[in-house]
């Protein structure tokens, strides 16, 4: 007789406290990585050299979570649990962020290199704990609803700014801290994790050396994981493109007000309404594409939010080059907002399928890895070429910028292609081993 093991039963507390912490981790990201630190910059450094400076002190926070994140997603597949990874790397993006402003520019450059490359590095482990909280049935439909709620965290981020100005600097990243805090203990309360039934050191030189050796086999042997190096590699350009554009959106926004007419104050509130605006369709797109991942798989929902995006960039591109009203960016800000709640909601089941369930944290690990280095490569290059057309050739900022948007749509094409091949059907990892 055949005995059926009885479904996992997945408590509701948990999933909500799971979503939650999308929202938290939200908060971060757009408080400061978006709005906040770039126009703390922008007020340090002035107009003309806040892009490249900016860019110079991403790209360092980002190259080195770059180096360390094939190492912490295989110290998590050892470790007994990947919750206290989670807690730690939170804890320390929070104590980084209160700090922020308070002391002298290079200590705060400083601060916001360490909070951000924190902030990184939990994304990875809360990633990790998706398979705790979904089945295969359901999981396109609650990682959308993690995205759809975690971009509420961007109207308390944006909202903060609304409510008490953005003239004081350190309260407002000692406010994102805490409320990253808050929203974030749920989640270390109440997810519970199986464990890890062969849990080995964690810590060490050996430890070390075996996951070293371990990625570097995983490279040289990709022909046993069918697609997925070809998905890492394609996904570098489309996360460098949406990563980027997320990190100066506020930069293109005040630079296009002032071009327009506008004063630079007139401009921050403008930016902080075109994300108010990006967010609320960033909930509804993550919603609608999680309904559309369990409907269609991930690969075909991700290649629709690619076409999406490839035509926010022309947009986004052509108001910089022809000056044309800002009123546009709220247009362009409704089609990131569905682009980027698409993305999220779509790449993280693709990422699973191609996934055995033995190397999550591994395989999270180089996905994270992929998506720091065009966290990398994205700020540097834009910084890069607004150097070149602005600092040394003169054009205006928002030309230079127009300029570093049309690269970014020539990016998300190039990672289109390279994915037409990689399909998501279920692997059958026990007969691929």
């Amino acid at each position: 007789m055949l005995f059926r093991s009885a479904p996992r039963v997945i408590p509701r507390r948990a999933v909500v406290s799971w979503v939650l912490y999308d929202l938290a981790n939200t908060i971060f990201s757009m408080g400061v990585v978006s709005l906040y630190f770039s126009l703390y910059i922008r007020g340090e450094v002035g107009a003309q050299r806040a892009d490249s400076v900016y860019g110079v002190i991403t790209a360092i926070s980002m190259g080195m979570i770059f180096v360390i994140s094939p190492l912490l997603g295989a110290m998590t597949d050892r470790a007994p649990r990947r919750m206290p990874f989670l807690v730690w790397s939170t804890i320390l993006c929070c104590a980084a962020t209160a700090l922020i402003a308070r002391g002298s520019y290079l200590e705060s450059a400083t601060l916001f290199v360490i909070g951000n490359a924190a902030y990184q590095a939990g994304l990875q482990f809360y990633d990790a704990l998706l398979p705790e909280v979904t089945t295969e049935e359901n999981r396109g439909r609650i990682g959308g609803i993690g995205v759809g709620v975690g971009y509420l965290g961007s109207y308390l981020a944006v909202g903060i700014g609304l409510l008490f100005g953005t003239k004081d600097k350190p309260f407002l990243f000692l406010i994102i801290a805490v409320a990253f805090m808050v929203f974030a203990l749920p989640c270390f309360l109440f997810v519970k994790e199986r464990g890890n039934p062969n849990p080995r050191p964690v810590f060490g030189l050996q430890m070390i050396r075996e996951s070293t050796e371990q990625t570097l086999r995983t490279f040289r042997e990709g022909h046993r994981y069918p697609g997925l190096l070809r998905f890492l590699f394609g996904r570098i350009f489309y996360t460098d493109a949406i990563n980027t554009v997320i990190a100066y959106m506020s930069l293109y926004t005040v630079n296009i007000a002032i071009a327009t007419g506008l004063t630079q104050e007139q401009g921050e509130k403008s930016a902080q309404l075109i994300l108010m605006s990006a967010i609320t369709f960033a909930v509804l797109g993550g919603f609608a594409w999680g309904w559309l991942v369990d409907r269609h798989g991930p690969k075909q929902t991700l290649t629709w939010v690619l076409y999406l995006w490839i035509e926010t960039f022309a947009l986004a591109a052509c108001i910089g080059f022809f000056r044309l009203p800002i009123g546009w960016l709220y247009v362009v800000a409704a089609q990131a907002g569905v682009a980027m709640g698409g993305v999220w909601a779509a790449d993280r089941p693709y990422m699973l399928r191609l996934t055995p369930p033995d190397r999550v944290g591994e395989f999270y690990g180089l996905y994270g890895m992929v998506g720091r280095f065009s966290a990398v490569t994205g700020p540097m290059l834009w910084g890069l070429t607004t150097y070149v057309t602005v600092e040394r050739g003169g054009m205006p900022a928002v030309t230079g910028q127009a300029i570093a948007i049309a690269t970014l749509l020539l990016m998300v094409a190039l990672s289109w292609y390279i994915l037409r091949p990689v399909t998501d059907e279920r692997r059958d990892w026990e007969a691929l081993r």
